[in-house]
């Protein structure tokens, strides 16, 4: 039989980067074909049917021809246009972190459509809150265990002792916690809190209902934002572009909420754009 020349998937727009005058090269999430390019060819001109379905964040149902080098869009249909999310900077940068640890934990063409459920969630859920935190921590601890990279939470890695509920520790190379005694030989430990190894617990077990209920003081939520992060950076060996983003915007929206009681004449924060999908 012959292969055919055209396939039918859902798909996410992670990033895209522009392509000569009037294309674009996307990176996609779909279900069955994991992470994958795709060029748009015409998308950027005005008159472009494809435009509006291709944009960071939005799922849609799309048509692809079979490529020598990248497959090629020919049809596109918007399943969840993810609106909040494109046009709101909050939430954006919120989005940008979610889609982030999808393409840092995923290979090309590798199907992983847990993971792809837990994304579409995960954007589904940020949109809905208005504070998105609980929502990206819950993705990138099911992101870790989608991609085979579940942190150990419950045991010494060290001794295999079940922890007790003192200050413990977190390695990222070792794959999870350690004891308060093995942790204090290993130089890439940090200090993990009974309150912070609560809620990865929770975050793990995927109890979202309970987990966006909680109200977490901000050290405790910069020490979870912390742990995530260093988890998934270990795994992907890079340093995440996003969460730097994220700080500045809310850095921004501190120093807004602060301005509007100051005379008008004080001069505002820089915009800084999103990071480059290049």
């Amino acid at each position: 039989m012959a292969r055919p020349h055209v396939y039918r998937t859902e798909a996410i727009v992670l990033r895209r980067f522009d392509l000569g005058e009037a294309d674009r090269i996307l990176t996609l999430a779909t279900p069955r074909y994991g992470k994958l390019r795709a060029l748009a060819k015409g998308v950027r001109r005005p008159t472009s049917r494809l435009a509006g379905h291709l944009e960071p964040f939005v799922r849609s149902a799309l048509l692809l021809a079979i490529g020598r080098e990248l497959d090629l869009v020919t049809q596109a249909q918007t399943l969840d246009a993810h609106r909040r999310a494109r046009e709101d900077l909050w939430w954006t940068a919120h989005a940008y972190c979610v889609v982030e640890v999808f393409d840092q934990l995923t290979a090309e063409r590798q199907e992983n459509e847990p993971l792809y459920d837990l994304l579409a969630q995960a954007l589904q859920h940020v949109e809905q809150e208005a504070d998105p935190f609980v929502a990206v921590r819950a993705f990138e601890v099911g992101a870790l265990s989608a991609s085979g990279y579940q942190p150990e939470l419950h045991r010494c890695l060290g001794c295999q002792e079940t922890l007790q509920p003192v200050v413990n520790a977190l390695s990222p190379p070792a794959g999870g916690t350690l004891c308060p005694r093995c942790g204090a030989r290993d130089e890439t430990a940090r200090p993990l809190t009974v309150n912070a190894l609560k809620v990865l617990r929770l975050l793990q077990r995927g109890d979202y209902a309970t987990a966006r209920r909680l109200r977490l003081a901000p050290p405790l939520r910069r020490e979870i934002e912390s742990a995530t992060a260093a988890l998934i950076q270990h795994v992907a060996q890079r340093k995440l572009q996003a969460p730097g983003f994220l700080a500045h915007v809310r850095q921004t929206e501190a120093l807004g909420a602060s301005e509007a009681l100051l005379p008008t004449s004080q001069p505002g924060a820089a915009h800084r754009q999103p990071p480059t999908a290049g």
